[in-house]
């Protein structure tokens, strides 16, 4: 019999399975921090929004909130893609059409990040620069 390799058995220890588990999470992250450019301009996006509201002193509540929403949706985006091409290596349009939605959905949350940030970022600022 050939295809697909048994699954490995869970570690009985508890602690050890959670350690691995976060390691598992760390290597998908690292290799969306390698692979995915997008992925790193987020981050810096993220960042520097925290950084503003920290300087503004606005609540970063919903910008924490907001860079999580979209960082995760690129995760899943990526992680959608990768299974995309496994299933599908040659064009199809239905592969193209759930890598396409994917991107979309972090287009959205990105695009909500935005109106979200210069509402709670840009009156602040202005006020600062002494331009309101």
């Amino acid at each position: 019999m050939g295809g697909v390799p048994p699954r490995p058995r869970e570690d009985p220890r508890p602690l050890k399975g959670v350690l691995r588990s976060f390691a598992f999470a760390w290597e998908g992250l690292a290799y969306a921090w390698r692979v995915q450019r997008n992925f790193r301009i987020e981050v810096l996006l993220g960042a520097l929004a925290v950084g503003l509201g920290l300087w503004l002193g606005v609540d970063l509540t919903p910008i924490l909130l907001m860079a999580a929403l979209v960082l995760s949706l690129e995760l899943l985006n990526t992680a959608l893609e990768a299974l995309t091409d496994l299933a599908s290596p040659v064009y199809h349009p239905l592969a193209k059409q759930a890598k396409d939605t994917a991107a979309a959905a972090v287009l959205v949350a990105s695009l909500f990040s935005l109106l979200l940030g210069l509402y709670l970022l840009l009156p602040p600022l202005l006020a600062r620069l002494g331009l309101s």
